[in-house]
């Protein structure tokens, strides 16, 4: 098989949460240990950080590689979905997987996949395991796909498990409040590994402690202990949260053996972009007019968006918006600015949720626009219409900006 037939071959496997979403979740490690037992514990081969998190879990993830790098490890990468390119979930010091090998370990590996019905995300993790091991690297950042505590990273022991903060996303999954979304993503806690927490939050804090006492684990809040908080490349005030997460993990790495100066963590969290190839982030894609796209769509990363778009200065506002079937709009709608030109459009996966539809639905909430028959119109009618001094945001969902980037 090509590249392509074996992407399209993992794609068509058992439904896969990116396109399908709630049908493809399946609650049980069991696939995920028996490809681990067949593949020969490639997890254990290497060392690990843990991320999950609402939001800002892929931002921390792509900060600790950057920082590890500049103190010259060999750092492996492990993120989800990816924006326009499967390799891009599996890096080695920035550099993704080559095709070759994820064509060769389908070849190997497709009678067990097959006969053991293995969901694309399981496939995914046992491939980015094993390449990890192969290559041997240091330490490899792995980031939970959904929720944690049955999420398919769920089996590494790492050095420090992160959680970065809690929201309201998910819900149909991991529960409607965000103590029982607390508990699943606590569920990467291991016994007697420390764990990071990056944001205080009063519902959330007895749950983590419980569970960290449970476990004996050293519990850190980081934006309780983090006093000295450094620049980033990743721009959006949002990010100092990230940052916070990022330093209190490298010292707990440190206290592991890892040697990493202050030099290399100022340095690492200024080439985050350069070292890692992180997309679609407070991303920057023209000046005049200003033009911006970030995958923040639940209710807290858009908060964080649409603050950073108020401290901007502009003239008009216009907002190229998609999202997908299932996301609740009443939990996002009032935080979208009323006074912005608005270009509602489906993202080209089954889950898009259809624009018009989109459209009458924000037309309850005081959020009026038109619909185009794809993202990247939108994006060009929205440049049509503006003005070198107009300010142009691209988001709503991940799907939107891996269609424009």
């Amino acid at each position: 098989m090509t590249y392509q037939d074996t992407i399209n071959w993992m794609f068509s496997q058992l439904p896969m949460y990116q396109k399908q979403g709630k049908t493809a979740l399946k609650k049980d490690l069991s696939n995920t240990l028996k490809l681990a037992e067949y593949l020969e514990f490639p997890e254990r081969n290497f060392k690990s950080i843990h991320i999950a998190g609402t939001n800002g879990k892929g931002s921390t993830s792509h900060m600790l590689a950057s920082i590890l790098q500049e103190a010259g490890y060999k750092v492996g990468l492990y993120t989800s979905p990816h924006l326009k390119d499967f390799k891009e979930r599996i890096k080695i010091n920035g550099q993704v997987v080559g095709e070759q090998f994820i064509i060769d370990f389908i070849k190997q590996n497709k009678g067990f996949l097959e006969t053991n019905q293995l969901s694309f995300f399981e496939m995914t993790v046992g491939m980015a395991f094993d390449y990890f091991s192969k290559q041997k690297v240091d330490i490899a950042i792995i980031e939970v796909g959904l929720g944690g505590r049955l999420d398919s990273t769920n089996i590494i022991t790492p050095e420090v498990s992160v959680i970065t903060n809690i929201g309201l996303d998910h819900t149909q999954f991991l529960g409607n409040t965000l103590e029982a979304i607390a508990f699943e993503k606590a569920g990467i806690i291991k016994p007697s590994i420390p764990v990071v927490i990056g944001e205080t939050q009063k519902e959330t804090e007895p749950v983590f402690n419980s569970i960290a006492k449970a476990n004996n684990s050293k519990i850190i809040f980081a934006d309780q202990d983090v006093k000295t908080v450094y620049k980033s490349d990743l721009i959006g005030s949002y990010q100092t949260k990230n940052i916070k997460t990022a330093i209190e993990t490298i010292n707990e790495i440190r206290l592991k053996g890892f040697k990493i100066s202050d030099k290399h963590i100022k340095d690492g969290l200024l080439r985050v972009v350069n070292n890692t190839s992180l997309l679609g982030r407070w991303q920057v894609l023209n000046e005049q007019p200003k033009v911006v796209c970030d995958t923040g769509h639940n209710s807290e990363g858009l908060t964080y968006v649409m603050n950073q778009i108020s401290n901007e200065n502009h003239e008009a506002l216009h907002i190229v918006f998609g999202v997908v079937s299932d996301k609740d709009l009443s939990s996002i709608a009032h935080l979208l600015p009323r006074q912005a030109t608005y270009y509602f459009c489906k993202p080209d996966i089954p889950r898009g949720m259809d624009a018009e539809q989109l459209k009458k639905t924000l037309k309850g909430y005081g959020v009026f626009g038109e619909v185009y028959g794809s993202v990247n119109e939108a994006y060009k009618v929205a440049l049509r219409n503006s003005t070198s001094n107009d300010f142009i945001f691209i988001g709503g969902s991940t799907f939107v900006v891996a269609e424009i980037i």
